[in-house]
């Protein structure tokens, strides 16, 4: 085991636990009781990934995003998703410019580091699909010219299950582009002290310091990509993708898409726990907020409800584990 996690190129080395765990302490000033939350955005981050977030109102959704915002010193856009939101508010626009003779492109709130998607599911699905091109391809094609957007890019999304009056449930398609899915869930009793104390005098969001840069992130994303992975490993990834396939619980399974972003957090969370290599071990710690939410439950799983993160883990439970490196 080592904590130094070297570039690829050979010339500079991160250790990428220790910027992490940076991270981690200062987003845990503001979010309270939830480390297992906070390392997931994490490892989203650094598997250049983009991250739901899915619960009830009041839990901290927005404020995750807030937090891990505030810790980078980096571009940070927030959208509040509304039903007259419009995609070229999300993407930006051509304007025609009287005095050059020529459309201008203005920019718009999609062009930042980290993008803060508020209440997603409150925007029509026309507005929604907006986002599918940046996520996938970090790039905006406006009147057919492509703008790139800057690295490193993450879309924070919230979404509250519950309300679901006027909104517009996720297409299978822009789900499948989010990495991973986490549920708040409420704090223990702490945790919720805590937020008492610190909340009725002042903003702890206001207070919170960036411990890290957009050029950092960057560098710690290159480390993460070296990891080495093994055969075996990549060969449990497949499993694991396959098994959700043939799964009589499930009526759509994982996608391609989804075993990559599988292997590609398990890099993150092996660099964050400071190994040079991914063990089985990383893939099942990520494997439920990775894969469950792509899933589709037939009418027979609903009906005994069983959820897709019982389905994820009983394939855990069930694909055999590769020994060794």
């Amino acid at each position: 085991m080592t904590e130094v996690t070297r570039a690829t190129d050979g010339t500079s080395s991160v250790d990428v636990a220790a910027e992490g765990a940076r991270i981690a302490a200062n987003m845990a000033r503001v979010v309270h009781g939830k480390p297992d939350v906070v390392h997931l955005a994490l490892v989203v981050l650094l598997a250049e990934g983009h991250l739901l977030v899915e619960d009830v109102p009041g839990v901290g959704k927005t404020t995750l995003a807030k937090a891990l915002a505030a810790s980078i010193d980096a571009t940070v856009r927030r959208i509040q998703f509304t039903p007259d939101l419009l995609p070229s508010d999300v993407t930006g626009v051509a304007i025609y410019d009287q005095e050059s003779r020529e459309f201008e492109f203005k920019p718009g709130a999609v062009f930042a580091n980290v993008v803060v998607a508020d209440e997603i599911n409150r925007a029509s699905p026309k507005t929604q699909s907006a986002l599918l091109e940046c996520m996938e391809e970090r790039q905006v094609t406006v009147d057919g010219i492509s703008y790139e957007l800057a690295r490193p890019f993450l879309v924070m999304a919230t979404q509250n299950p519950i309300e679901m009056e006027g909104t517009y449930p996720l297409p299978e398609a822009q789900r499948d582009r989010f990495t991973a899915r986490v549920s708040m869930g409420y704090p223990d009793r702490e945790a919720e002290l805590a937020m008492l104390d610190d909340l009725v005098t002042s903003d702890p969001l206001a207070a919170l310091t960036p411990v890290a840069d957009a050029a950092g992130i960057r560098a710690l994303v290159t480390a993460v990509g070296g990891l080495h992975v093994s055969e075996a490993v990549r060969r449990y990834v497949v499993a694991l993708v396959e098994g959700t396939r043939r799964s009589p619980d499930l009526r759509l399974g994982a996608s391609p898409r989804a075993g990559l972003q599988l292997l590609r957090t398990a890099r993150a969370a092996a660099a964050l726990a400071g190994r040079d290599h991914v063990l089985p071990d990383d893939v099942q710690t990520v494997a439920v907020p990775v894969l469950s939410h792509r899933l589709l439950l037939t009418p027979d799983a609903s009906a005994a409800r069983r959820g897709a993160e019982q389905v994820v883990t009983d394939l855990l439970a069930t694909v055999p584990v590769p020994r060794g490196r």
